[in-house]
C-alpha cells in the first residue's frame, strides 16, 4: 500500500515539476504584452487571455503536491499542542476533510467540463480560444488531490504502525 501512496506522490510531483515551468511562460507572455502595447503601441489581444488560462493549471497542480508537502495555510492552535496519537488523529481528520472537499469539487466540475467540451466553448474575446483544455484542470486536480490525501492517510497508518 505505501507503494502506491509513493506513486500517487511521485506523479504530484512530476506534473508539479512540469507546470512550474509555465510561470516562465506567464511572465514571457506578460512581457510581450507590454513591449507590444508601450513600444510598439501594437498591444495582443490574446497574451493576457493566455496568460491567465496558464495560470490555471499552474495552481491547480500545485494543490496536491502541496498537500504532500504540509504547505496549505493550517489553523494549529489544537494541533501544535497535540502529541502522538491526538495528533495523527487529528492528521487524519484533517485528511478525510480534504478527500471530501475534493470529492465534491470533483463532483461538479466533471459535468461542467464535459459540457463545456461537447459545446465547444468558447471565451467570447476577441481571440475566442476554446476553454475546454483549460476548464479540464479542475477535475484532474481534484481528483489528484483525493488520491494525494489518501496517500498521505496510508503514509501516516504506515508511520504509525512502524512506531
Amino acid at each position: 500500500m505505501t507503494s502506491l501512496a509513493q506513486l500517487v506522490t511521485a506523479l504530484n510531483r512530476g506534473l508539479f515539476a512540469m507546470a512550474k515551468w509555465l510561470v516562465y511562460a506567464i511572465v514571457f507572455l506578460m512581457l510581450w504584452e507590454v513591449v507590444s502595447r508601450y513600444f510598439f503601441a501594437h498591444p495582443t489581444s490574446w497574451a493576457p487571455e493566455l496568460a491567465t488560462l496558464l495560470f490555471g493549471p499552474f495552481f491547480l497542480l500545485g494543490g496536491p503536491y502541496l498537500l504532500y508537502l504540509g504547505g496549505h495555510v493550517a489553523v494549529d492552535v489544537l494541533s501544535e499542542k497535540a502529541s502522538g496519537r491526538f495528533a495523527k488523529l487529528l492528521h487524519l481528520v484533517g485528511l478525510a476533510l480534504a478527500v471530501a472537499f475534493g470529492a465534491i469539487l470533483l463532483w461538479f466540475s466533471l459535468p461542467l467540463v464535459l459540457q463545456s467540451f461537447s459545446y465547444g466553448e468558447t471565451s467570447y474575446s476577441a481571440w475566442n480560444p476554446v476553454l475546454w483544455p483549460a476548464k479540464c484542470f479542475l477535475p484532474l486536480a481534484s481528483l489528484l488531490l483525493v488520491l494525494q490525501a489518501l496517500a498521505n492517510a496510508i503514509l501516516t497508518f504506515a508511520d504509525t504502525e512502524a512506531a
